[in-house]
């Protein structure tokens, strides 16, 4: 009986602990949302030209960021994990309407069109 208590109370001690750790080389919230604007212009550049390549595409974003595919990675399951992606996301959505002001228009015209927003593009709703 005494085994089953100091079972109990261990597993008690570890389900209080956090369930990723910080990785090494987190990215900041800030450049995570600048990375997520520039895969998300990229995204709409391989929909626009179909046998432009995705993958040299996000090569090229993360290398324009000085970020290892990995670092952004572990970052972003962080994020995740910690609840505080949709802050970044709302971020980057800044980020993309600052570059096309017309975005924002469209936007706002989907929404009081339609009154929902499902058929709108992900960072846009």
């Amino acid at each position: 009986m005494k085994k089953l208590i100091f079972f109990f109370v261990l597993i008690s001690l570890f389900s209080c602990g956090d369930y990723i750790d910080k990785p090494k080389n987190l990215v900041s919230q800030d450049k995570m949302a600048a990375i997520m604007a520039d895969l998300a212009i990229n995204d709409q550049a391989t929909f626009m030209y179909p046998n432009s390549n995705l993958e040299s595409g996000t090569r090229f974003v993360l290398k324009t960021h000085n970020v290892k595919s990995e670092d952004y990675i572990e970052s972003f399951k962080y994020y995740v994990v910690k609840e505080k992606m949709n802050g970044i996301v709302e971020d980057a959505q800044e980020i993309l309407l600052k570059k096309d002001p017309k975005a924002e228009k469209y936007v706002k015209d989907k929404k009081s069109k339609t009154g929902n927003t499902d058929n709108l593009p992900l960072l846009s709703r």
